[in-house]
């Protein structure tokens, strides 16, 4: 296994509460800089900057990396992240909640976000002594093709349970995306609502009576 994937594997442990999703290491002239993307950084920040200091120390003794220069930053839409769903269905099953319950609360709060699809898939021993899974599926979500590898989000979290080991895979297609067959819904143009005619009124001009002038030089003589 490789350093980073060991990093990894350490702060999704210690920082699943703090919705953590990645973290990016890049070295530099003066050490190596190292980014974690959370969806709460005040949890990783720590009171007074402690905790990432911590963190700090961890990277420099376990790791031997010299001169880690820690930083954090905010997932824009955290449920987005597979990652980060994943890890907040596993927190729900610690704590109690049924599979059905978490995972249809999980692909609700996916979908609200705008998502175009999502799919998460419980396994382990659910109802009975024998290992199953459980398919939850919401949305657009293509299955195979150039998209699937391009496009749709996967991330894999396991908990430990009294009943045995929980897996939990969370599939998700963000709508930023761009693809041939991506649905799209076309709002109906405003409807206009039928002009009636005014007609004018009608005026009617008064009739004027004008008297007949008898003619000169034809009269009678009596």
């Amino acid at each position: 296994m490789s350093r980073r994937l060991e990093i990894d594997e350490l702060l999704q442990k210690d920082l699943k509460r703090a919705g953590y999703s990645r973290v990016e290491l890049t070295k530099s002239p003066v050490g190596t800089r190292v980014v974690i993307y959370a969806a709460k950084p005040g949890m990783v920040i720590g009171r007074r900057g402690q905790s990432i200091k911590d963190l700090t120390k961890l990277l420099e003794t376990k790791f031997g990396i010299e001169n880690p220069q820690l930083s954090v930053a905010t997932i824009e839409i955290p449920e987005q992240d597979p990652k980060v769903v994943a890890s907040q269905v596993a927190q729900a099953l610690q704590r109690g909640v049924h599979f059905r319950r978490a995972a249809y609360w999980a692909i609700q709060r996916v979908m609200e976000s705008q998502a175009l699809g999502v799919e998460i898939i419980i396994r382990g021993k659910l109802t009975t002594e024998r290992s199953r899974f459980e398919k939850f599926r919401a949305g657009y979500l293509p299955r195979v093709g150039d998209p699937v590898l391009k496009s749709v989000k996967v991330a894999v979290a396991d908990v430990q349970l009294k009943q045995g080991l929980f897996g939990i895979k969370v599939r998700i297609l963000p709508p930023t995306v761009d693809f041939i067959d991506k649905p799209t819904m076309k709002t109906p143009p405003p409807s206009v609502a039928p002009t009636t005619a005014v007609q004018a009124p009608i005026v009617e001009t008064p009739e004027v009576e004008t008297e007949k002038e008898e003619p000169i030089g034809n009269t009678a003589q009596a």
